[in-house]
């Protein structure tokens, strides 16, 4: 599906950062997969591809922040969607424990995990089931999102042993 993604995404005549920051703003791709991609598909540099990522992966993080309480009551109307939204809620309580318990903190370290379901988009979710507010959940998104794009970066040049930059993406 990531490859499907970046394929379509790739084909549109855009540059390679703003490819980067769409990849990044995606919640299957997020800035787990736009950062490998850029450095080694799209050939960007790794401080390019970190800046982009970041930026991408928090261009939704406000409107999700912001649109998910009027959004869901609105769309729980619909039976698909009401169990949609059960489902995802259920899922993220699950997962955010650490959000729930230690609320600011817990919203950056849970973010800054970087592997699947644990990013930006989950996190703001969290943020809004937890009752954490705007500004505060911002700042602690943001912070997560930092700090996973970091850990991406040194992984991709390989300083984390992960894998050999040269073998290519």
């Amino acid at each position: 599906m990531k490859d499907r993604i970046a394929q379509v995404v790739s084909g549109l005549s855009a540059s390679p950062e703003i490819v980067t920051a769409c990849l990044a703003a995606l919640p299957v791709t997020e800035l787990r997969f736009s950062i490998p991609y850029a450095t080694f598909a799209l050939h960007l540099n790794w401080s390019t591809a970190l800046i982009w990522s970041i930026i991408g992966n928090l261009l939704p993080v406000p409107v999700i922040l912001i649109l998910l309480d009027p959004a869901q009551h609105f769309l729980r109307r619909w039976k698909k969607m009401d169990r949609f939204f059960d489902w995802l809620f259920a899922r993220t309580r699950r997962r955010g424990k650490i959000v729930e318990r230690f609320r600011f903190i817990g919203l950056m370290l849970f973010v800054s995990i970087p592997l699947p379901v644990t990013g930006a988009w989950t996190g703001s979710v969290a943020a809004y089931l937890f009752g954490i507010r705007f500004v505060p959940a911002m700042i602690a998104i943001s912070l997560g999102v930092s700090i996973a794009g970091t850990i991406i970066t040194l992984a991709c040049q390989g300083f984390l042993g992960f894998w050999n930059p040269s073998s290519g993406f």
